[in-house]
């Protein structure tokens, strides 16, 4: 008869129990906030403990949100669910790595992508869609609570930029403002992404009315003072996507298709409209300076494109300004950390074909989220679909979607939508488990 080792058994007590704890309840929703609160406030992490920290601090919540999973396996029915295009624009993220001119960079771009896209998939496995939005709710709200009292302090109150943040102190001229975002376009998309969650966490009773009122006028006062072109956009798109879906979620069944079908040429109509008269629409946003650095940008990297165009340079991510063609990619006469938008970003990283899976990967993320938004009775299901229009509003004109925090939410709603729209779910194998996936409520 072996005689079990003494000297293993307690460590190995020692990790069930805390495997065990970490599934919990209470210990998941506290981390789901910190993931938030790290991912949405990254730039001021980093401006606060530098790269190692902010990586150290990635790692620990890989390992954590890891073990949470570990500890709740049972009760997960994850086959089936993770979306077949997300997994293949991440898969050809990786493989970019035998043909980047920059093998390491692009090693070290992956890894770090496929760390936040792990916690996107804690996000969205871990908690139900509930616990998601009022998770993401809590971190904005001390977020933007953080952003304006820097701002003051700054602004009003020592009448000195805070460099080391990117905090200009501009408040007592109207703005913009870049608080815990680093820059204004940044700072705006937290408060339009607030906006969505607070008015859903209302909505499904998850606040009090004290609390939305509170949270609803600390988005705006963001907003406002943010200056955001970009994100001046996104909330018209916002405006409009939330009226059409209150109206569609209220017609009967029958009508609703017909509906879709009229919002649809609307849209396109709409979009068309909105290209020809883009130059006013610049002037009357006040984004005329913003769109010719962008095209000056853009002119450039199109050049570099066209020497790789079908595969891309290889995967960065944000970009590494020691490397070539990175070096020579600049605006307003520094090194640009992007590529100022996600689609020639994507375009000049990883091709045409990359190009290509990430439109396909958030096509099908969005019609499942809208179609599951316009039919579902639970009004938070109107969350990711708002989500996912206010990422790619940005990404015209911001790359936010290939890194951090915008990436995270991103896989997070893919894989939230693809559990209830997953065309694997209905082959004969799953359809006798449908019933066991969890009803993110």
């Amino acid at each position: 008869m072996t005689i079990p080792d003494a000297r293993r058994d307690p460590p190995r007590r020692y990790l069930s129990a805390w495997i065990g704890f970490s599934a919990g309840g209470t210990f998941s929703q506290s981390l789901t906030v910190a993931i938030l609160l790290y991912a949405l406030g990254i730039h001021t992490v980093r401006a606060l403990i530098g790269w190692p920290g902010s990586i150290a601090v990635l790692a620990t919540l890989v390992v954590l949100a890891s073990l949470s999973l570990l500890g709740a396996r049972h009760r997960i029915e994850w086959r089936g669910i993770l979306p077949i295009s997300l997994l293949g624009l991440f898969g050809f993220l990786g493989v970019s790595v035998f043909w980047s001119q920059y093998t390491w960079v692009t090693v070290g771009g992956v890894f770090y992508a496929l760390a936040f896209g792990a916690l996107g998939m804690y996000l969205a496995l871990g908690r139900d869609l509930v616990q998601v939005i009022r998770a993401t709710g809590d971190a904005l709200r001390i977020l933007l609570t953080i952003s304006l009292s820097l701002e003051v302090l700054s602004g009003l109150l020592i009448d000195q930029p805070i460099s080391f943040l990117g905090i200009q102190g501009r408040l007592a001229e109207g703005g913009p403002i870049q608080g815990v975002g680093g820059t204004r376009n940044f700072l705006g998309f937290l408060a339009a992404l607030a906006l969505i969650t607070f008015a859903v966490e209302w909505m499904t009773r998850s606040i009090t009315q004290g609390t939305a009122i509170a949270s609803g006028v600390l988005a705006l006062l963001t907003l406002v003072f943010a200056s955001s072109p970009v994100t001046s956009i996104a909330v018209l798109a916002l405006v409009v996507a939330a009226i059409a879906l209150r109206s569609i979620r209220r017609a009967p069944r029958e009508r609703k298709s017909v509906m879709q079908t009229v919002l649809l040429v609307l849209v396109v109509i709409g979009g068309a409209l909105a290209f020809f008269a883009r130059d006013r629409l610049w002037t009357t946003i006040g984004a005329t300076s913003d769109v010719e650095t962008r095209l000056r940008l853009w002119t450039d990297m199109r050049s570099l494109i066209d020497l790789h165009s079908i595969a891309g340079w290889g995967f960065t991510g944000a970009w590494q300004n020691d490397v070539f063609p990175f070096t020579i990619l600049t605006t307003g006469g520094k090194p640009s950390e992007t590529g100022l938008g996600a689609f020639f970003d994507t375009w000049l990283q990883v091709g045409l074909i990359g190009l290509v899976l990430l439109l396909a990967a958030g096509g099908l993320a969005f019609v499942r989220a809208w179609l599951t938004a316009s039919d579902h009775p639970i009004v938070a299901y109107v969350w990711p679909a708002l989500v996912l229009i206010l990422i790619a509003v940005t990404a015209m004109a911001e790359s936010y979607v290939l890194f951090e925090s915008n990436l995270m939410l991103f896989v997070a709603i893919a894989t939230i939508t693809a559990r209830k729209r997953s065309w694997r779910l209905r082959l004969p194998h799953f359809e006798h488990s449908g019933s066991d996936l969890p009803d993110p409520r």
